[in-house]
C-alpha cells in the first residue's frame, strides 16, 4: 500500500516533524518512507503492508510533535516511488546536517560582529580613561595653587 499524506498547520515545520514521522514509520516497519517540506506544509509518502500503513496513518492523525500546530492531516492514494527508510535516513541526516552547519555559520558572523563592537568599546574606554587621567592630574595642578595661595594668605 502506498499514501501521500499532507500535514497543514500554523507552525509544522522547524518543529522536527519529519524526524518524528521517521520514527512512527520505523516503529511500524514501512518499507518506503519519504518527508519533505512543501510550501508551509510536511508532505509524506509511504509504503508498506496494509496493515502497518494503516497504524501508521492513524498514528499520525492522533499525535504530533510536542511544538507542532496541526490544522489538518489530509491522505491520498499515491502511486509513484518511495524510497526506502533507510536511503530516506541518510538523506534526513544530510539536510540536518548542513542546517547546523549554516546556523554555526551565521553564529560565527554575528559572534565576530559582537568582537568588534566590543573593540571599539575598548577604544572608547581607553580615550575616556586618558581624559580622566588629564582631568586628575589639573585637578592636582588646582589643589597646590589652592594649598600656595592659602599659604600666602
Amino acid at each position: 500500500m502506498k499514501k501521500k499524506v499532507v500535514i497543514e498547520g500554523e507552525r509544522v515545520q522547524d518543529v522536527g516533524y519529519r524526524l518524528y514521522l521517521l520514527n512512527v514509520a520505523e516503529d511500524f516497519g514501512l518499507k518506503g518512507f519519504q518527508a519533505r517540506n512543501v510550501g508551509r506544509d510536511v508532505e509524506v509518502l509511504v509504503e508498506g503492508d496494509d496493515e502497518p500503513v494503516k497504524a501508521f496513518l492513524e498514528e499520525v492523525r492522533a499525535k504530533y510533535p510536542e511544538h507542532a500546530e496541526v490544522k489538518a492531516v489530509k491522505v491520498y492514494d499515491y502511486e509513484g516511488n518511495v524510497i526506502n527508510v533507510e536511503a530516506f535516513y541518510r538523506r534526513l541526516n544530510l539536510e540536518q546536517l548542513i542546517k547546523i552547519v549554516n546556523t554555526g555559520i551565521g553564529i560565527l558572523g554575528r559572534h565576530d560582529m559582537m568582537l568588534e563592537k566590543q573593540d571599539k568599546m575598548l577604544e572608547k574606554q581607553d580615550m575616556m580613561l586618558e581624559k580622566q587621567d588629564k582631568m586628575l592630574e589639573k585637578q592636582d595642578m588646582m589643589l597646590e595653587k589652592q594649598d600656595m595661595m592659602i599659604k600666602d594668605a
